[in-house]
Order: structure tokens, then C-alpha cells, then sequence
């Protein structure tokens, strides 16, 4: 069998994931889009771009390469790339569905009542995704949140509909041998990351590592003035970082299944985290002290921390968030039912 994927970023989870199941399928595969910032020598890749939504001369040429290569199923990696593949034509169409719009609010997203409704562009490009859903012959969702999503709130048929979770490298697990000291967010710093949040959260006995670059990293340096906090900058290698530390912490006000929350339940490090999207989904696997604070509420998020930092044997909880990561999001895992749903396609 031969599958392609088609990406139109150079990093981010969508990219993250994508090589990791190119180099985990048993199938002929070859990467097509900008070459991956991370372990792309994993992958057989063709440097393409599409640069921007409604390049219409760069999607001609996109679909041209594809149909070229003359593969059994085409893999649709992000929103841009959906919107490219949903006029390819004759080739099955697998597209992924990694995220909501910025300005999305979790109660908007879970349908509360009264909740305030996003933009009237994002609302724009939702409905530009329910109609990729409907063209493509397949959309995955990573987490069934965002599948309920989908068919409750675009109004997507359910047998249109696929959920399978990410994966990320499976290595040895080093739970933390003391109580929780360290900690580490992994993000872009954007306002939805809740960065600002966390800086206002944190305990004052702990330290606070930053892996992330983006707009809002001279706010989040100015509030962080003071503190033990350290600020990296863009780096690839995650998974070293968590080895050096105790714990992960993910204050998102919106997320679906972060896959830095996968990568340190494989590492056996905790997480503190807040209730949207997928997350309760992911971490809340039997006989662990789940720590989930409310989307951008400071004092619950000092909450979960206090009692988070407060825990005498948090490898308790890292020894059972890493054999449910074995178990659920190995990259072997994820390719196998991928390979399932490209076969009933193709």
C-alpha cells in the first residue's frame, strides 16, 4: 500500500504526529510538505508548499504531485491541507481534525448555554470544515470530544467519522523519586496556551522551565520577573526535557489531545492540566491523583498545584500514566489502526 501524507507546516503536533506514523506504518510512505523541523530523517519526503489558504496555484500543484506519486490513499494532516485534498478527486481522502480555532472557548465548544460565540471568521472556517468533513471520505479525530464536536455542533454524520488516538515515542519511563519540584511547560506562546494563567499560579517552591516560543513570550517573560522560571525558546528535544524533570504542566483555556501530555505520561512523569477538550480523557486512568483545573481560573489552577506539589510519591501516579501511554498511544498502536482505515478505503 502506498500512503501519502500532505502537510502544510514545518512543526507543531500535526507534523509531530504525521512522522511519527510515516515511520511507524508497514507501508510505502512518503511525506509531502515543508521538510518536518523534527526527525525528518525518519521519513521519505517531497518538499512542497502550499503557503497560505486560497493559493489556488500552489493547491493546483500540491494535488499534481500527489496524484503523481499514484498512491492508494491520500492523509490530509492539517486544516490547509484538508482544504487542499478535499478537491483531489478519485484518491480516498483520510483528513485529520487537530483543533478548533483560536477564539473557540471550551464552554462554546461543549455547548453551554450562554457561552459567547466565536468570530464570525472563525465561524467562517468551522463551517469550511464541516464541508471538508462531508467532501474527504474519512475524518480522524484524535479524541472523542472533538468527534461529539463535530457531529453535534458542524453536523458531520457519524459514519463519517473516525476517532484514533496520537502517538509518541515510547522509551523508558523515569518517574519522579521525590515530591514534585520541577516543572515544565511545552507550548506556543499564545494566549489560549495559558502561559499567563500558570506564571500567576505557581507555588512558590517550585521552579518553572518554559519550552515554547511565540507572541506572547515578552508578557509572559514580564510577568514571570522575579520567579524561577526559565524561558528555552522552540526546542525538539521534548522528551529530553521531561527526562529533567518532575512533572508537566498544561494550563491551555482549549486543547484537544495535546500530545506533550502523552509524551510525559510515556516518560511516567504527572500532570496538572485543565478540563478541556480531550485531557480528562487521556489522564484519567485508574488508581492516579488526576490534578484538573478549571480553563482559566488562577485559583484552581493554585489548587491542583499546592496539592500536586504536596503529593509524597507522585511515581505512584508516573508508574500507571506510562503503562496506560504504552498501552494507548505507542506509535505501533496508532499505525496499525491507521492501516485499518486506509485498507477499508482503498
Amino acid at each position: 500500500m502506498r500512503v501519502a501524507f500532505l502537510l502544510t507546516q514545518d512543526r507543531g503536533g500535526p507534523v509531530d504526529v504525521t512522522v511519527r506514523l510515516a515511520a511507524a506504518l508497514q507501508a510505502d510512505v512518503r511525506v509531502f510538505g515543508p521538510k518536518p523541523a523534527r526527525d525528518a530523517h525518519l521519513v521519505d519526503h517531497e518538499e512542497i508548499s502550499v503557503p497560505r489558504k486560497g493559493d489556488l496555484k500552489a493547491s493546483r500543484e500540491a494535488r499534481a504531485a500527489l496524484k503523481a506519486w499514484r498512491p492508494d490513499v491520500v492523509h490530509a494532516q492539517d486544516r490547509r491541507s484538508g482544504l487542499v485534498c478535499a478537491g483531489l478527486g478519485d484518491i480516498p481522502v483520510v483528513h485529520t481534525y487537530h483543533g478548533v480555532p483560536d477564539d473557540v472557548t471550551e464552554p462554546w465548544f461543549r455547548g453551554t448555554q450562554r457561552a459567547s460565540r466565536p468570530s464570525i471568521y472563525s465561524r467562517t472556517v468551522l463551517a469550511a470544515d464541516a464541508l471538508v468533513a462531508r467532501r474527504v471520505d474519512r475524518t480522524v479525530v484524535p479524541a472523542p470530544a472533538m468527534g461529539r464536536f463535530l457531529r453535534d455542533r458542524l453536523r458531520v454524520p457519524a459514519n463519517r467519522i473516525t476517532h484514533i488516538d496520537n502517538c509518541v515515542p515510547i522509551g523508558d519511563a523515569e518517574p519522579p523519586t521525590t515530591p514534585v519540584r520541577k516543572l515544565l511547560f511545552v507550548g506556543l506562546l499564545t494566549e489560549r496556551k495559558g502561559l499567563q494563567i500558570l506564571l500567576e499560579a505557581l507555588p512558590p517552591d517550585v521552579t518553572l522551565t518554559v519550552a515554547g516560543d511565540g507572541p506572547e513570550r515578552a508578557r509572559c517573560e514580564e510577568l514571570a520577573q522575579g520567579k524561577p522560571v526559565e524561558f528555552l525558546g522552540f526546542r525538539t528535544d521534548v522528551p529530553e526535557l521531561l527526562r529533567k524533570h518532575d512533572a508537566l504542566v498544561v494550563p491551555s483555556t482549549m486543547e484537544q489531545q495535546p500530545l506533550v501530555i502523552a509524551e510525559a505520561m510515556a516518560a511516567g512523569k504527572p500532570v496538572v492540566a485543565t478540563d478541556t477538550g480531550g485531557v480528562a480523557d487521556m489522564l484519567d486512568v485508574p488508581g492516579t491523583a488526576l490534578r484538573l483545573a478549571a480553563p482559566n481560573d488562577v485559583t484552581s489552577l493554585a489548587k491542583q498545584l499546592r496539592a500536586f506539589v504536596a503529593d509524597p510519591d507522585p511515581a505512584v501516579t508516573g508508574r500507571l500514566l506510562a503503562q496506560n501511554a504504552r498501552e494507548r498511544f505507542s506509535p505501533e498502536v496508532c499505525a496499525k489502526k491507521h492501516l485499518e482505515l486506509y485498507r477499508e478505503l482503498s
